[in-house]
């Protein structure tokens, strides 16, 4: 990386360099012709006075005009390029503003009112990023009112395109993705995500005051609703721990605040919003066991009586979903509860006692790990007993 950055920044100085060398090339050839020119008017005015009588008076008001137009020549001939190194970014900005949308328009589509929980229905879906490399083969599943439905499986099964499909960030090749019984395609994009609560692995928090990252979830919330919601999500407590409490900044992309600390503002903006619909993206999975607990107690605050759709690769966190769905290659291989995936030894035990497996090795060596070994013994003793 160090000889790629090297390579560019060299790059960089040569194009620089012979941007400068183009640019103040008119500098002193001007100098040059302005001298030539002064020195011939001289020469000629020398002649008129001597030869023709000329008044030295006329021949000094021309030397002063001719030395007074000469700075506004100078500054005449870098105008082309002083116009053009302007206009660069004039040009960028209005190729911005001029961009189509990355999403077109549908305010006039119907909107989705939901009052209640509802009911989410992948019908025979099938998706792919790039042509001939399908990612969703079909799949169908029903996530029913009020309940958790959670999603497991290998990485690159289509896990998270299934949010992405139900957000509308991407629109399906074949099938439909119903809620109530309406699809998601004749509906406007913003009335859809009104109704959805989203938190993901990777929390965005804007720059500026907690207070105003919760309320982004509400704009017209109050200060009540606003504390209300960061008490649900334990976050209060360590809110108030701050010496500006809920003005406390939180930095750009809140890294003043620790992994824990984004997720549980990220769930007290999602019940904030109180959408009847909750996509949970793995929302506790690279947190340490005590902010996993917060965080878990957190969701659960968050997904009671609402529609909720889980993706999360450890199983634990995912028990006591009303329904766990195996997704493997686009498509659902498996489908039930803890207990009954368990007893059918599919796909979804396999992962269970993969998982179960390494957490008993983990846990082997954290009490294998010997103490410091005695001063006396000697190097290779001690090498041998690690």
């Amino acid at each position: 990386m160090r000889h790629r950055l090297d390579r560019s920044v060299a790059e960089v100085e040569r194009e620089s360099n012979k941007w400068a060398r183009v640019a103040n090339r008119a500098s002193p050839l001007m100098e040059t012709l302005g001298g030539v020119a002064i020195a011939l008017v001289v020469v000629y005015g020398g002649y008129r006075i001597v030869d023709t009588g000329a008044s030295p008076g006329e021949f000094v008001s021309f030397i002063a005009a001719f030395l007074f137009a000469y700075e506004p020549a100078k500054r005449l001939a870098r105008l082309n390029i002083d116009l053009n190194t302007a206009l660069v970014g004039v040009r960028i900005l209005f190729e911005i503003l001029d961009s189509p949308p990355s999403e077109a328009r549908d305010d006039d589509k119907p909107a989705l009112e939901l009052a209640t929980a509802a009911r989410v229905e992948f019908a025979d879906v099938q998706f792919a990023y790039r042509a001939n490399e399908p990612v969703m083969r079909g799949m169908s599943f029903v996530a029913e009112a009020g309940k958790v439905t959670a999603f497991v499986g290998p990485s690159g099964g289509g896990k998270s395109t299934v949010l992405s499909l139900l957000l509308r960030f991407h629109d399906l090749d074949q099938g439909v993705i119903a809620i109530d019984g309406r699809d998601i395609a004749s509906l406007s994009r913003r009335s859809l995500r009104r109704q959805i609560g989203y938190v993901g692995q990777d929390v965005h928090l804007f720059r500026g005051s907690i207070r105003e990252n919760i309320a982004f979830g509400r704009l017209d919330a109050g200060e009540d609703e606003i504390i209300a919601a960061a008490k649900a999500a334990h976050a209060h407590d360590f809110i108030t721990g701050f010496p500006a409490g809920y003005d406390a900044p939180v930095g750009e992309h809140g890294h003043q605040l620790s992994g824990g600390q984004r997720q549980r503002i990220a769930i007290a903006r999602a019940l904030l919003k109180n959408a009847p619909i909750i996509l949970l993206d793995e929302a506790t999975g690279s947190l340490d066991s005590e902010s996993e607990r917060l965080v878990q107690d957190a969701i659960t605050h968050l997904t009671a009586g609402r529609t909720t759709l889980v993706i999360a690769h450890r199983l634990h966190t995912i028990m006591h979903a009303d329904r766990i769905l195996v997704v493997e290659r686009g498509a659902i291989v498996e489908s039930g509860r803890h207990d009954e995936l368990l007893c059918k030894g599919g796909r979804y035990a396999s992962f269970y006692r993969v998982q179960l497996k390494g957490q008993e090795l983990d846990g082997s060596r954290d009490e294998e790990r010997p103490e410091a070994p005695p001063a006396e013994l000697p190097r290779e003793a001690t090498a041998a007993s690690r």
